[in-house]
């Protein structure tokens, strides 16, 4: 058994499993062992300082992998926000044609890959978002559920129901982002009419993943409890590991008259949350994690991790065809 699907299709890759863009981690390294395993691995704009960097970033990629690989751009808000269009012209001009994007107002950069023949592929957390994305031109459909990391939206509607919702309403490919970790987890998005999978949290506790080991270990022992919300007040939630720096948000956010930004700003600042990676030290500052670390056990290299979930999903795949099938009379 093949599990070829549209995406595979599209993409040009041979295993249905997307590696998310991730701050930090999506790194030339990371994005060629997702890719090298079969997989897409997404390289992260704005990990880099500028786009001239994000030109060599794409350059040392190539270096490692002929697989296809992908860059993401975000639209959050921010206290500095970068100059989206020349990150998006570096990537079109040094040839990348597959793009994830995700966050607010992306219709310009849209039209504009599109207008480059590239594909794309959004990042969405409501039907009515995924269909507003789709008007625009989108290729493919990143569905995240509540149980993703990063920003999961405002309407913490889960990925069953969220996904089961997507069959009945688009009309595109979609993945399925959100507590997915495992082979059995990639059957069940398939069953519910994805045609694969964006894992984030989980590529963190591989061989490849640039952060620092303690951290991958944190990972293996943490559960499903180990994440918490952020930015509830603010409209702007986020899930994020429950270390005590994301506690002390939430303490804030919650004490008479609430907090704004600017309270939150030192506890939040971004160059904190890559010293988790960098020194190890998982108190250091925020940063984003899912709740499919409950069903992180592991510390295997990329290649291991993609063909263990191929395996496990066509073994469950195989098992419910067999039940579909009469048994042969006595």
């Amino acid at each position: 058994m093949v599990l070829h699907t549209r995406l595979t299709e599209m993409l040009g890759i041979s295993v249905p499993v997307v590696q998310g863009g991730m701050q930090w981690v999506g790194v030339p390294q990371m994005v060629a062992a997702v890719s090298n395993a079969g997989g897409l691995g997404i390289l992260t704009a704005f990990s880099q300082p500028n786009p001239e960097a994000l030109r060599e970033t794409i350059k040392e990629t190539r270096r490692l992998t002929d697989k296809p690989f992908g860059v993401n751009i975000t639209f959050l808000p921010a206290i500095n926000p970068p100059d989206y269009g020349a990150f998006v012209r570096a990537a079109i001009e040094e040839d990348v044609r597959i793009f994830e994007t995700a966050g607010n107002n992306p219709g310009p950069v849209i039209k504009y890959l599109k207008q480059n023949a590239a594909i794309v592929l959004h990042k969405c957390t409501t039907i009515r978002h995924a269909k507003s994305a789709i008007k625009m031109g989108v290729d493919v459909l990143s569905i995240d559920g509540f149980e993703c990391a990063g920003h999961p939206g405002e309407e913490d509607i889960g990925g069953v129901v969220l996904l089961a919702r997507a069959a009945q309403e688009l009309n595109v490919p979609y993945i399925a982002s959100g507590g997915f970790a495992d082979g059995r987890g990639l059957a069940a998005a398939l069953a519910l009419g994805a045609d694969g999978v964006n894992l984030g949290t989980r590529f963190l506790a591989t061989v490849e993943a640039p952060i620092h080991q303690n951290i991958k270990e944190v990972l293996v022992k943490s559960t499903e409890r180990d994440t918490i919300h952020i930015f509830r007040t603010l409209g702007n939630t986020a899930r994020v590991y429950k270390n005590a720096v994301a506690k002390e948000v939430v303490r804030l956010e919650r004490r008479p008259g609430g907090a704004n930004f600017e309270d939150l700003r030192e506890l939040v600042k971004g160059e904190r949350g890559r010293k988790v990676y960098t020194e190890g030290d998982v108190d250091a500052g925020i940063w984003t994690a899912g709740i499919a670390v409950g069903l992180i056990n592991d510390i295997p290299p990329c290649k291991e991790l993609l063909d263990r979930m191929v395996r496990e999903a066509e073994e469950i795949i195989g098992k419910m065809d067999s039940l579909r099938k009469p048994k042969a009379k006595l």
